[in-house]
């Protein structure tokens, strides 16, 4: 059902206005993999890289969204597909803000990505797969939640029960496992000032 009686507010601060207050070009850097894939770990150093740098983000971690603005959804499919949206519109309002933000969540569907980039103009989202065999990811199981799927005690769990549709196109690709974490953060500097994010 469309919405009615509401329209679009003209607002005289523009993005453009606010990225040029705060000297970078605002982009969302969407993390996506297996829990346990290293999502979290690389998303947070390279905020404080950045942080470092002088850049102003926001890191926007999956657990994190949970407890607050997604309390109330689970982990259907349905579920975790209003929790994607809901993740990309508050990531395009803080692009909006001239923020570069960090989102390190699952995001198992394509689809779910790919309405996440069509809201975004050209180039400002980065798609980053942390490629993690499913394997070392459950090693890891920091959490135990590998341990509660195989045992039937938590369900709808990526990887185990519910599906991880890995990315075709994405923007950058990297190893959660066996390297430098250094070295991760910056394949990825490196990438944004090639394509002009920071400069």
């Amino acid at each position: 059902m469309p919405i009615q009686n509401i329209f679009d507010q003209k607002i005289d601060v523009t993005k453009l206005d606010r990225s040029k207050l705060k000297s970078q070009k605002p982009c969302v850097l969407w993390f996506t993999g297996l829990s346990g894939a290293g999502k979290s770990t690389i998303a947070n150093a390279l905020e404080k890289k950045l942080h470092e740098m002088g850049r102003h983000t926001y890191l926007l971690d999956g657990d994190n969204f949970r407890h607050g603005l997604s309390k109330d959804l689970g982990f259907t499919d349905e579920d975790r597909v209003e929790n994607l949206r809901r993740v990309a519109e508050v990531s395009k309002l803080m692009v909006d803000a001239g923020l570069i933000v960090i989102s390190a969540f699952i995001s198992p569907f394509r689809s779910d990505r790919q309405m996440a980039r069509e809201l975004f103009t050209e180039g400002e989202f980065v798609e980053i797969f942390i490629d993690t065999p499913i394997e070392i990811a459950e090693q890891r199981d920091t959490k135990g939640l590998y341990k509660k799927a195989r045992l039937g005690k938590l369900k709808n769990f990526t990887g185990v029960d519910s599906v991880y549709e890995r990315p075709k196109e994405p923007n950058l690709v990297l190893k959660g496992y066996d390297v430098k974490i250094e070295l991760t953060i910056n394949s990825i500097i490196g990438y944004l000032k090639k394509n002009a994010t920071l400069y």
